[in-house]
């Protein structure tokens, strides 16, 4: 008896607290904005987008506390299981088991599940965190010798092209985003940022004339001319719209004109952040925003108390994976960035994404409860094969 209190007691004071809180907290106001967004189509009942984000964030919170139980040093030791699942996962979406979103026809981004769908690229985000973090382990003190660099690319790359592959720009900038974070943190020297800088300007007109599709041009166009292409600005001038319609304090929950108009195309989804701010105006937006900004630090925060470095990649990969989906989510609201596809994360409907937000929250958890009262270490990856030390 006393063995199972002191198990309990255990269990409770190793759990992070303030990020589960948090993590509860946004996804309840998440759901709540879901639930308005989607309030017109339905005459009774709760809508079925809000309903599988309610099922998701449970799903998910269950993986993250199990994930939690388990030493982070664990998931690295199995990277290549990971590898092997993601990649696995990336050339099952584009087999002929791949679906296509009705919205999105081009992009065969989902892999049908018996009732429900499947993204296999939020999974694949998670996994990525992971199996680089434990190349960034191994190599750190060595990183900026070019064949590092080299292989780091090429690690980076496998995915992204995947992704890009199946039709998921979004999903695949993402990756760029979260790779180059976690370089940057690993303290990549500046001339390798220098001559990044200039290798992506140099390549802009290449794919720009060469790469782009007309309608890809159009929807960066739009951002400086929206009258250039207005069927392609329709979608981020009707959020704009609703955006200033809900001024400082917005008009309410549920009574968003635009929203319970359906005005706004997709606004459940890529556009939830104009729901927010309709409806709860620049107050609800701004708090949307600080939610998300303290689980990034937070998870930041977990990743570096524990010492180990790749535990820290981890909270770095995590971090940077919600900040970048945030920031080109909401830069595609308010019309200073291209629509592609992006959701807000725990707000947006979706439960892939929500179910794999919170096993990214897991890797945190993780870090907190295996390190919690105990001594910092400087983890190398010990004892575990990987071809990535040169």
């Amino acid at each position: 008896m006393v063995s199972l209190k002191n198990s309990i007691v255990h269990f409770l004071k190793g759990t992070d607290w303030i990020l589960l809180t948090l993590a509860l907290i946004v996804s309840v106001f998440g759901t709540l904005m879901v639930y308005s967004a989607k309030l017109h189509t339905v005459t009774s009942g709760i809508p079925r987008d809000a309903l599988v984000m309610v099922i998701a964030a449970g799903l998910g919170l269950v993986a993250a506390i199990i994930m939690s139980l388990i030493d982070h040093d664990i998931f690295c030791k199995l990277w290549v299981l990971w590898a092997v699942i993601g990649v696995g996962l990336m050339l099952l979406v584009m087999s002929p088991l791949g679906v296509a979103p009705p919205t999105r026809p081009d992009s065969q981004i989902w892999i049908k599940l018996g009732f429900f769908y499947f993204q296999p690229s939020e999974l694949v985000k998670v996994l990525f965190v992971i199996t680089f973090s434990t190349h960034l382990a191994k190599v750190k003190e060595d990183i900026n010798k070019p064949l590092n660099i080299l292989l780091l690319g090429i690690h980076a790359l496998v995915p992204t092209l995947l992704v890009m592959k199946s039709g998921d720009d979004g999903s695949a900038a993402v990756f760029i985003c979260i790779a180059l974070a976690m370089i940057f943190m690993a303290g990549i020297s500046w001339k390798y940022i220098l001559a990044a800088v200039i290798l992506v300007g140099a390549a802009i007109p290449l794919l720009w004339f060469k790469f782009f599709s007309d309608y890809q041009k159009q929807r960066f166009i739009v951002i400086v001319d929206p009258e250039a292409y207005p069927d392609v600005a329709y979608q981020q001038n009707r959020g704009i719209t609703a955006i200033c319609n809900g001024g400082f304090l917005g008009e309410g929950l549920f009574k968003g004109t635009y929203t319970q108009q359906g005005a706004v195309p997709v606004s459940e989804s890529d556009m939830i952040f104009t729901v927010i701010c309709e409806e709860l105006g620049f107050v609800g937006g701004f708090a949307a925003f600080l939610l998300l900004l303290l689980i990034i630090l937070r998870v930041v925060r977990d990743g570096r108390k524990s010492g180990d470095t790749a535990a820290t990649f981890m909270g770095y990969g995590i971090a940077a994976m919600i900040a970048a989906q945030m920031i080109i989510n909401i830069a595609m609201c308010l019309r200073v960035g291209p629509v592609i596809g992006i959701t807000l994360p725990f707000f947006s409907a979706g439960g892939s994404s929500t179910l794999c937000l919170y096993i990214g929250l897991g890797l945190a958890f993780s870090a907190y409860r295996t390190t919690y009262n105990s001594k910092p270490k400087n983890f190398r990856v010990s004892r575990t094969a990987t071809p990535f030390r040169v």
